[in-house]
C-alpha cells in the first residue's frame, strides 16, 4: 500500500482466531433434541454475516477447527458467533450465540475460552445508534393556564442492520411514557437506506397541576421528571409482512431538569433494555479471538523508526540492528517478527537481513544433522516469507491433489489399533502411496513455479550451509529441505484450510489421511532417510523408490526467470449480477450468480459448479475494479468491473467478501495495459451519469482510480501499519530494552557478563558499544512517537468535539 501524507490517524482493525469445537449442542432438556443434529457456525459484525463454516454432522459436540482472519472494513459494537442446526427441508434453525461487545474483545485476546451459549432472540438482535434532541418550551394555552410543552426532534440513525441481505426501510416511533399516559408519534418511511436521515420534530403537552404558578425561570416538577421518559423504537417496514424491530432506546424527561436543550447519540438497544429471563443449558463453544487494533499515524511520523529498521541487515555485527533487537526483547512473541518481515519485504532488504542472522545462528551449530531445526529468530523470519510469497506456490502445485484427496474418500489408515471392521490394510496401503507419489510428484516438478524470493533465500542459505560445513556434501541440501518440506509443504497438507487450499477444515477421516502424508514428505524431506541413492518411505508398506536427482531439483535449481502467480483459482459464495448494459435500474436487473476467476478470466454461472460459464470476461481485458457507490442501486456493497464498454456492477454477500473481491481481481488485473485513470462511482440511468450529472455515457470517470501495485507481492504491504505494529511491540517490551541497555553498559565497563543477572542470557550481545548505541536510538524513537501519538490523538479529538459540541453519545 503506498504511504499517504494524511494528517489523520488511521484506524484499521483486523479479527484473527479459531471456531474450535461445540460442546452438548441444543437443549438437553427439550423433548424433541435432534438425534441426529447437523450443526455450522457463522461469524457476525453486527447483524452481518462475514464467515460460515462447514456443516459437521450427527454430533453434540462438533470439532469444527475453522481458522478465520479478515480485516473490519467499517466501525461495529459487537462480534457474535452463531450455531445454526441444518434444516432438511425447512430453513436452519438457531441453537444459540456468543456475542462479544468491541471494547471487551480485549480480554479475550488470543487464548481460547469456553463460552456458554445464549438464546437467539430477534428482538435482541440489534445495531446502530440515533441521534436526538430534547427541548423543553414553555407554553401558554387558550384559557391562559401555563403547561410545559416537550420538542423531540429525531435528526437521523446510523449503522441500522442490513434485513435479508439488503438495507432497510427504517421508520421510528417517538413516545412519550409515563403511568398514566402514552403518546405516540410516527416518523416518514426511508427507502433501502441503513443511515436514514429523519430530521422530523414532535411535541408532546406536559400537563401542570392546577396549583402552579409562572416563575421566571420555568423548570419541571421533581415528581414529573421521575415518571416520564421517551422512548424511541426503529423498525424496518415490511410492507405486506410483519414489522421488523430494530432497536429501541429510552431518555428520562429529568436529564432536561437542569438544561432546557439536550442532543445526543444514543446506541440501541434490545426490547426491554436486554432483560433476559433463565434459559435451558444450550452447550457452549470454544473460541480463540484476537482482535487488532492499529492506530497509525501519517506517514512521516515513522520515518525515523522505519529508517533504523531498514539499516538492519547492514548492521555489524547484525545482533546491533535494531530488527534483531527486537527479535530479542520479543522472543516470548511469535507474531513479532512477522511485521519486521513484511516491512524488509516490502523495501527488498529482507533477503540481506534473513541471511545475515542465518550466518549467525550457523556460528552457533555445531552438527550439520542439527542445521535450522530449531525456533530461532532465522528459522522464523523464513517461515513467514515463505507464507507470504509462497501461497500462490502452494496454489498451482497441492491444490489440485488435495482436492482429489479431500473428494475421493479413500481410507488410507495403515495403524493396525485404528482400523475400523472390514477394512483391508493392503488397499489401505495402496491407496496412501498412490496419494503420496501424486504429491512428492508434483512437488518434485514445481521448480519453475517456485518464487524468486524463494529461490534466492534458499540459494543464499546453500552457500552458508557449505561453507560452514565443507566435509558434508548434503548439507547444501538438508539446509533448504528443513524449510521446504517440513515447515512448508508437508504443513500445508496437515492443513490445507489454513493456506486457502480448501475452504474448510477437512472431516476426521480426511484429516488423518493427510497426517499420514505429511508425516511421509517430512521423512522422504529428511536427509536422514537417504540409503544410498533412493529414498525410502518407511510409512507405507513398499519403498517409494524416487532417484536423489528429482528431490534435490526442487531445492537447488533456482531460476532466472520465474512464473508469478498471483491467484489461481477463487470461487465467491453466491452474489448479485447486474445485467451489463441495462440502462433501467430496477431489481429485475440483478440476478443471483456464482463467479470465479483464474489468471486468465473472470466468468459467472447460474450454479455453484456449473461447468457451463453465461459469461467469460478475460483477466487481460479489465480495465479498473473500483467500488459502487450504495446510492447508486441502493444496494451495499457493490463492485464495478471495467471492461470493454459496459461496466459489470456485482453485489457481495457481505463488506468483507467485496472487500477480498476487488483486492483479487485487483491483484489478479494489475499489469494489463490500458488501465484507465478514473472511473465513475455511480451508475449511468436516466440519461445521465448520477455522479457527475454528464449526460454523456462514454464521458471518462469523474474519480480517480485506486492506485494499483506492480507485479510483485512485496509491494502489497502498508509499511505504516507494520511500523506501528513494531512501534507497539517495542512500547510494550520497553523494560526488556531498558534491561538490555543495562546488560550493554555492564559488559562494556567489566568486560564481560554478569553472571548473577540471569536476564541478561536471554540477549545476543556480540558488540555491547554497538548495541547500547542501536537501544539508546530506538528508545529515543519510541519517546517522540509517543509524544506525537499523544498530541496527534488530542488535536483530532478536540476537532472532532469542536464540530460535535453539542452532541455527546450515551448508552
Amino acid at each position: 500500500m503506498a504511504e499517504e501524507d494524511d494528517t489523520r490517524i488511521r484506524i484499521l482493525q483486523s479479527l484473527r482466531g479459531k471456531i474450535c469445537e461445540g460442546k452438548n449442542l441444543g437443549s438437553c432438556s427439550a423433548p424433541n433434541r435432534q438425534r441426529d443434529l447437523c450443526t455450522f457456525c457463522t461469524i457476525s459484525l453486527d447483524q452481518e454475516e462475514v464467515f460460515r463454516t462447514k456443516v459437521f454432522d450427527k454430533s453434540f459436540s462438533p470439532l469444527y477447527g475453522e481458522d478465520f482472519y479478515f480485516e473490519i472494513p467499517r466501525p461495529f459494537q459487537c462480534l457474535s458467533f452463531y450455531v445454526f442446526a441444518k434444516g432438511v427441508f425447512q430453513r436452519d434453525l438457531p441453537v444459540g450465540k456468543v456475542s462479544i461487545r468491541k471494547e471487551d474483545l480485549c480480554k479475550f485476546s488470543g487464548k481460547e475460552h469456553w463460552f456458554c451459549l445464549q438464546p437467539v432472540d430477534p428482538n435482541s438482535e440489534v445495531q446502530g445508534k440515533v441521534h436526538l434532541e430534547m427541548r423543553l418550551n414553555e407554553l401558554i394555552t387558550e384559557n391562559g393556564s401555563v403547561c410545559q410543552q416537550l420538542l423531540v426532534r429525531i435528526i437521523e440513525c446510523q449503522g441500522l442492520p442490513l434485513i435479508s441481505g439488503q438495507n432497510c426501510d427504517p421508520y421510528a416511533t417517538v413516545s412519550l411514557v409515563g403511568p398514566a399516559r402514552s403518546d405516540q408519534r410516527k416518523t416518514k418511511v426511508k427507502k433501502k437506506t441503513s443511515d436514514p436521515q429523519f430530521d422530523e420534530t414532535f411535541f408532546f403537552e406536559v400537563t401542570r397541576p392546577n396549583s402552579y404558578t409562572r416563575k421566571s425561570n420555568f423548570q419541571v416538577e421533581e415528581e414529573d421528571i421521575e415518571k416520564l421518559e421517551i422512548k424511541v423504537e426503529l423498525w424496518n417496514n415490511g410492507n405486506l409482512a410483519q414489522d421488523v424491530f430494530l432497536g429501541e432506546t429510552r431518555v428520562s424527561v429529568k436529564i432536561l431538569r437542569n438544561d432546557h436543550i439536550h442532543r445526543a447519540w444514543y446506541l440501541l438497544q434490545p426490547k426491554g433494555n436486554g432483560n433476559k429471563s433463565k434459559t435451558d443449558d444450550l452447550g457452549s463453544l470454544r473460541l480463540n479471538v484476537t482482535y487488532t487494533e492499529d492506530n497509525v499515524l501519517p506517514s512521516a511520523c515513522y520515518t525515523p523508526l522505519r529508517t533504523l529498521l531498514l539499516q538492519s541487515p547492514d548492521a555489524k555485527p547484525v545482533s546491533a540492528s535494531a530488527a534483531h533487537i527486537l527479535g530479542d526483547v520479543c522472543r516470548e512473541r511469535y507474531e513479532a517478527v512477522l511485521p519486521v518481515v513484511r516491512l524488509l519485504l516490502h523495501h527488498n532488504r529482507l533477503v540481506p537481513f534473513v541471511s545475515a542472522i542465518a550466518a549467525l545462528e550457523l556460528d552457533h551449530t555445531q552438527e550439520a544433522n542439527t542445521i535450522f531445526r530449531g525456533n530461532s529468530l532465522a528459522t522464523r523470519c523464513i517461515d513467514d516469507m515463505m507464507k507470504i510469497v509462497g501461497r500462490s506456490y502452494l496454489t498451482v502445485t497441492l491444490k489440485p491433489v488435495l482436492d482429489e484427496i479431500c473428494e475421493s474418500n479413500k481410507t488410507c489408515e495403515i495403524d493396525p489399533i485404528k482400523l475400523r471392521e472390514g477394512d483391508n490394510v493392503e488397499v489401505n496401503k495402496e491407496n496412501l502411496q498412490g496419494y503420496v507419489q501424486k504429491v512428492f510428484s508434483s512437488i518434485t516438478q514445481s521448480s519453475s513455479s517456485c518464487p524468486p524470493l524463494m529461490c534466492d533465500m534458499f540459494r543464499s542459505l546453500r552457500q552458508m550451509a557449505s561453507k560452514r560445513f565443507p566435509a558434508d556434501p548434503h548439507v547444501q541440501y538438508s539446509a533448504v529441505s528443513s524449510f521446504v518440506f517440513l515447515r512448508f509443504f508437508a504443513v500445508a497438507v496437515l492443513s490445507p484450510h489454513t493456506f486457502q487450499l480448501r475452504p474448510h477444515h477437512p472431516d476426521l477421516e480426511v484429516s488423518r489421511t493427510l497426517t499420514l502424508i505429511s508425516k511421509t514428505i517430512q521423512t522422504l524431506g529428511s536427509w536422514g532417510s537417504l540409503s544410498k541413492n533412493k529414498l525410502v518411505c518407511k510409512t507405507v508398506s513398499q519403498p517409494v523408490n524416487m532417484p536423489i536427482h528429482q528431490c534435490v531439483n526442487l531445492l537447488s535449481k533456482c531460476l532466472s526467470v520465474c512464473l508469478s502467480v498471483i491467484q489461481s483459482i477463487s470461487v465467491s459464495p453466491e452474489v448479485q449480477k447486474r445485467a451489463q448494459g441495462r440502462k433501467r435500474i430496477g431489481k429485475k436487473n440483478f440476478k443471483k450468480r456464482w463467479l470465479r476467476v483464474t489468471n486468465r478470466e473472470l466468468s459467472y454461472h447460474k450454479h455453484k459448479g456449473d461447468t457451463h460459464s453465461i459469461c467469460i470476461i478475460p483477466v487481460k481485458n479489465i480495465r479498473a475494479v473500483e467500488k459502487v457507490d450504495e446510492s447508486a442501486f441502493n444496494r451495499k456493497n457493490m463492485f464495478q468491473v471495467l471492461h470493454g464498454e459496459k461496466p459489470l456492477y456485482v453485489q457481495a454477500g457481505n463488506c468483507v467478501e467485496a472487500s477480498e473481491w476487488i483486492e483479487v481481481l485487483s491483484q489478479v488485473s494489475r499489469c494489463n495495459p490500458g488501465r484507465l485513470g478514473t472511473f465513475h462511482p455511480s451508475a449511468y440511468a436516466t440519461g445521465v451519469w448520477l455522479c457527475c450529472r454528464s449526460p454523456n455515457d462514454s464521458q471518462p470517470g469523474c474519480k480517480p482510480c485506486t492506485p494499483t501495485m506492480l507485479a510483485n507481492l512485496q509491494l502489497d504491504i502498508d509499511c505504516d501499519r507494520e511500523t506501528e505494529r513494531i512501534f507497539s511491540l517495542l512500547t510494550s517490551n520497553y523494560s526488556k530494552l531498558q534491561k538490555m541497555e543495562d546488560a550493554c553498559a555492564s559488559i562494556a565497563v567489566y568486560q564481560g557478563p554478569l553472571r548473577e543477572q540471569e536476564d541478561y542470557s536471554l540477549f545476543t550481545i556480540q558488540d555491547p558499544k554497538e548495541t547500547f548505541h542501536t537501544v539508546q536510538q530506538i528508545k529515543h524513537i519510541l519517546e517522540n512517537l509517543q509524544r506525537d501519538a499523544y498530541t496527534r490523538a488530542h488535536t483530532q479529538m478536540h476537532a472532532y468535539i469542536h464540530k460535535n459540541s453539542v452532541s455527546s453519545l450515551f448508552i
